[in-house]
């Protein structure tokens, strides 16, 4: 009778053991695998890397080195000629990198290694034979992942010009054979860019073929208005499609969730903006052609503070900053147009209500002091 009442209070015991891991551990798992599941990528261009932080860990869930490019054949490019590095390869391989992914490691975040290219001719001959040439890229990058503890491969193919149905289905046919070959050699994850302008033209990249082969997509939602465009405008407008402008970051996303599941896009989202000369003061100003420089948020909180003759506004429709002013020696008319911590808000609150996967900031080094606060609660 004694073991029959010890073997039942050792019973109870263990049910109510199992009851408090259940509550307090198995519930919290998927709670758990829900809030990590949003992405924070920053790029870290080889040419930013003496105006960036070592330790991002407040800011980003993943660290991706701008980076390497490949060539028509699908390796990678070392030697621009036979006398100098290329740079992104010469920053890598010479140790400048290592204290920044030091602290990604320290600091779990993860490293993530992005192959590009913008070479036309280049990217023509990658499509002639693109199995082979996936095949010669996974060769090259195996051994640098697994030196640098890279987990994620991102590809940036940029093809500026339309392309042909032929093209289109090559180039799917070289990322599903990356997929292949990065999952059976255990390199981690794959990435592939994309621009808003590829979900309403036919360009190289078909989002639509190319979702199944891989784990996230990033929108690069910038540059719709850039140092060559005709007007002033914001660098990457939230709203605003048919009233001031044509085309938005709304509606750049809304157009690539028809074809892709919303957990596997991440928003791109800028850290600069653009300034021109103009015209005149007038919003959507023509430009003097020529005239466009880069306005990082980091210079324009420095600018700001000592303009005395600017005036700042917000557009509360592309979610944008901009500031027109007259330069006093030369007479000039002047338009700034970037983003803000204010901007940031807006699009983690874009992010958010569309249940997208993340957001990539372009790039770390632009940063001011405020812009990336709204980023230390949304990963």
């Amino acid at each position: 009778m004694t073991k029959k009442i010890i073997i039942a209070f050792i019973g109870i015991i263990a049910g109510i053991a199992f009851g408090i891991y259940f509550i307090y551990f198995k519930t919290e798992e998927p709670l758990h695998a829900k809030a990590s599941s949003k992405q924070v990528i920053g790029f870290l261009p080889y040419w930013l890397l003496n105006k960036t932080q070592t330790d991002y860990s407040n800011d980003i869930t993943t660290l991706t080195y701008f980076g390497l490019k490949v060539d028509g054949n699908g390796h990678i490019v070392k030697l621009t000629n036979p006398q100098e590095e290329d740079p992104g390869w010469h920053a890598l391989s010479s140790g400048k990198l290592n204290p920044f992914f030091t602290s990604a490691r320290e600091n779990n975040i993860k490293l993530s290694l992005l192959i590009s290219s913008g070479d036309v001719n280049a990217i023509n001959q990658l499509l002639t034979n693109p199995m082979s040439h996936a095949e010669n890229l996974v060769k090259d990058v195996t051994p640098i992942m697994k030196k640098y503890h890279f987990s994620d491969l991102n590809l940036d193919i940029e093809y500026t010009s339309q392309a042909s149905d032929e093209a289109q289905i090559h180039f799917t046919q070289f990322v599903k054979t990356l997929k292949q070959l990065t999952t059976k050699q255990k390199l981690g994850t794959l990435t592939v860019e994309f621009s808003p302008i590829d979900v309403v033209t036919h360009q190289l990249i078909n989002i639509q073929t190319l979702a199944p082969y891989t784990d996230t997509v990033v929108l690069m939602a910038y540059d719709y208005h850039s140092t060559v465009s005709s007007v002033s405008g914001p660098v990457a407008p939230l709203n605003g499609a048919g009233k001031s402008l044509e085309y938005d970051v709304s509606s750049a996303v809304a157009k690539t969730l028809q074809d892709i599941p919303s957990q596997k896009v991440v928003l791109g989202v800028p850290l600069y903006g653009y300034g021109w000369e103009t015209l005149n003061t007038a919003i959507r100003s023509a430009v003097i052609p020529g005239s466009g420089v880069l306005a990082s948020n980091n210079r324009m909180e420095a600018f700001l503070s000592s303009c005395a003759t600017c005036s700042a506004f917000f557009d509360t429709s592309a979610e944008e900053e901009y500031v027109v002013y007259r330069d006093q020696s030369t007479g000039t008319f002047h338009q700034i147009s970037f983003p803000t911590q204010q901007s940031m808000k807006a699009k983690v609150d874009f992010a958010n209500k569309e249940q997208l996967g993340g957001l990539a900031l372009w790039a770390l080094g632009y940063e001011g002091n405020s812009i990336l606060t709204p980023l230390t609660y949304y990963k």
